[in-house]
């Protein structure tokens, strides 16, 4: 296994182990300089929580945070 298979396998793990489910949720699309975060949470909050948990993994890529956030639309009053 090759030094980059290896280090595929610890981003997706890191996101695997997260206690947050809205985390273990998204995917990873990875090469040799980029790391795309994608899928949806509900709140900023949450982005921030999974490009954090990536960025201490990359070895000089860069990470592209594709998270977006979808908030579920208030009913109005009646």
């Amino acid at each position: 296994m090759t030094t980059s298979m290896l280090e595929m396998s610890r981003l997706a793990q890191a996101l695997c182990r997260s206690p947050i489910p809205a985390l273990r949720k998204l995917s990873l699309l990875e090469s040799e300089s980029t790391v795309t975060i994608q899928g949806q949470v509900s709140s900023y909050y949450l982005k921030q929580l999974a490009q954090e948990t990536i960025l201490p993994l990359l070895d000089g890529r860069q990470l592209l945070n594709r998270v977006h956030v979808v908030t579920e639309p208030v009913a109005p009053k009646v």
